[in-house]
């Protein structure tokens, strides 16, 4: 008699995934800090000067977390946390950023997190800044609705060079 092993692989959609924000905790952080030790930081380019500074690390977050003009969340999948999605400010415009931690690439964790977001920070215009070949994090803000409107050069820390960001501008839902 023979056996045959059938797998199936199924891409679930957005509306399916068992995403859930909410606001991120100092006890979030040292899992935060280990996604940016991941070689995932290249694409995200623009990180700490020494990411391997846990201290200085938990001591900018840990004062972000009761700044009045962000809005820090934590991104959980299926009850693990999976990555975090901030509202800042910057020159008295709201920006956006985001980090998923790369096992959970590619599954629409970002994309919908994301929308997630957009429902419960209201704040328009909202901008996000991407390296110019992080491709899947240009997909997920245009999914969302974000136009790219600028390109700039900045010292990417990840990268020890100047490299190209783009500029996304979100001014509706």
């Amino acid at each position: 008699m023979m056996h045959f092993k059938i797998t199936l692989q199924v891409k679930m959609t957005n509306e399916k995934l068992d995403i859930k924000l909410r606001q991120t905790e100092i006890e979030d952080l040292p899992v935060f800090f280990q996604f940016q030790l991941d070689e995932a930081s290249y694409l995200a380019a623009f990180i700490p000067e020494d990411p391997t500074d846990k201290s200085a690390y938990l001591t900018k977050h840990t004062k972000l977390l009761s700044a009045p003009t962000i809005n820090y969340m934590t991104i959980s999948f299926n009850n693990s946390i999976v990555g975090s999605i901030v509202k800042f400010e910057m020159e008295r415009e709201a920006e956006i950023t985001y980090w998923i931690d790369k096992k959970f690439w590619g599954q629409g964790v970002a994309t919908k997190a994301l929308a997630d977001f957009l429902n419960i920070e209201t704040k328009r215009p909202i901008y996000a800044r991407v390296a110019f070949d992080n491709y899947a994090s240009q997909k997920v803000l245009e999914k969302s609705g974000f136009v790219k409107i600028a390109r700039e050069v900045s010292f990417a820390n990840a990268r020890q060079t100047e490299i190209a960001e783009f500029i996304y501008k979100l001014t509706i839902v």
